[in-house]
């Protein structure tokens, strides 16, 4: 019986107004209790942000980044939150220093292609063991990025990646990226555009040590990234401008040329994002 209330449930969100996913999701969770776990664990909603206590810097945060209600800062490696535990996980030393090198990196490719917003990346050891130097023992982690335009439209990206080095000079690289677009020009309006895109990609690339892991990583989420940005431009603007086109109406003119020029708008939006 979990198992069919799992996919019924599953089945009911992506038919629900992506728009209101958050709320969605809280409110099968609390007619499920019992599978909250995994449908957190399996359905992406828009990112949220917490503030360090040390540097004052915003981040965002996931289920990667939670231990309870606290939130792991990538600038402090401290959590956020209350009821800190002890024990809660942390990178290993080596793994900490990448995670700091990969945050430096993807702050730079977020300012050169998104111009504002924010970015995160969370690092963790896999089975196999503890990171080490020389690449020889991968790691998994996750890239967030999130910009907002008036607080009324929003992209965020989620990219999961596992790496698995093959031998001393090839590595295997699994990436499963969420996008999830948000555009409407005003609260009154009833004109907006919500939905989300996931895809997977898998390539092999050889590397030099654990430092090179993060351009390869970086290299395939900038090419998938701007797959999925062009998918989307032509799912969600191309498709809906031929149905302006072509649809017969019987409302005035004026109202059809008012529903273009709303259209026009959530491009120019979606442009800006």
């Amino acid at each position: 019986m979990s198992d069919e209330a799992y996919d019924a449930s599953l089945d009911i969100l992506r038919r629900l107004d992506p728009k209101f996913i958050g709320s969605n999701l809280s409110n099968v969770c609390r007619l499920q209790p019992e599978l909250a776990a995994d449908l957190l664990a399996s359905i992406d909603k828009p990112l949220e942000t917490a503030r360090c206590s040390k540097t004052g810097k915003p981040f965002l945060c996931c289920d990667y980044n939670r231990d309870g209600d606290a939130y792991r800062s990538p600038f402090s490696n401290e959590y956020v939150g209350n009821d800190v535990e002890e024990d809660a996980p942390k990178p290993s030393r080596h793994l900490r220093e990448l995670e700091t090198f990969a945050n430096d990196s993807f702050d730079i490719y977020r300012d050169l292609y998104y111009e504002g917003g924010i970015s995160s990346v969370y690092l963790w050891d896999n089975e196999v063991g503890d990171a080490t130097e020389d690449g020889t023992i991968g790691f998994d982690g996750v890239v967030l990025i999130k910009k907002s335009v008036d607080e009324q439209s929003s992209w965020n990206s989620i990219h999961v990646f596992e790496i698995e080095s093959q031998d001393s000079h090839l590595a295997n690289y699994k990436l499963t990226s969420t996008i999830l677009l948000d555009l409407q020009q005003d609260p009154k309006d009833t004109t907006y555009l919500s939905g989300n895109l996931t895809r997977q990609t898998e390539r092999k690339v050889q590397f030099k040590d654990s430092a090179s892991h993060i351009a390869n990583i970086g290299s395939l989420i900038e090419d998938l990234e701007t797959q999925m940005r062009n998918m989307l431009q032509e799912v969600y603007f191309g498709k809906s401008k031929d149905i302006l086109t072509d649809i017969r109406s019987l409302n005035a003119l004026d109202q059809r040329k008012a529903d273009r020029a709303k259209q026009e708008n959530l491009i120019q939006r979606f442009d800006s994002l």
